[in-house]
């Protein structure tokens, strides 16, 4: 049995990702008080609809074709899974730490990225894609 199999929040963040980014289920998955940790922002991101906002936009930046895990680690309620993926020709290579609460909702979600010209071309990316769901929803 794969780690995934047996933890229902990771195959649920995995169904998510495969799905290309169905924003329903990503808000399912979250706790009310979820945190999010950017590789580009300094402080944390604190509440279900921000982490939503991070979240939604980094799937759809990030979770192209090219995008794939290569590994992951499961300790209980907490995972990390490193990542690869392709934007504009820049090869980028990332984890992500996740951590459930008791009831299998993600409650901590820490994005980390490498190498630098990677993480410039996320930030410039995430950018834009925040900003055009800024101006949907406003």
């Amino acid at each position: 049995m794969s780690a995934t199999a047996g933890h229902a929040g990771l195959a649920a963040w995995h169904a998510y990702m495969e799905g290309r980014g169905d924003p329903q289920a990503l808000r399912d998955l979250l706790a009310p008080d979820a945190v999010f940790h950017s590789p580009v922002v300094h402080t944390p991101q604190e509440g279900r609809d921000t982490v939503f906002a991070y979240l939604h936009a980094a799937s759809h930046v990030l979770g192209g074709d090219n995008f794939r895990y290569l590994r992951e680690i499961v300790d209980g309620d907490q995972a990390m899974l490193e990542f690869e993926t392709e934007i504009d020709g820049i090869r980028i290579n990332g984890v992500d730490i996740i951590r459930w609460d008791n009831s299998g909702k993600i409650a901590d979600f820490k994005v980390m990225v490498r190498p630098l010209k990677a993480i410039n071309k996320v930030w410039e990316t995430m950018a834009k894609m925040l900003a055009a769901q800024a101006a949907k929803s406003g």
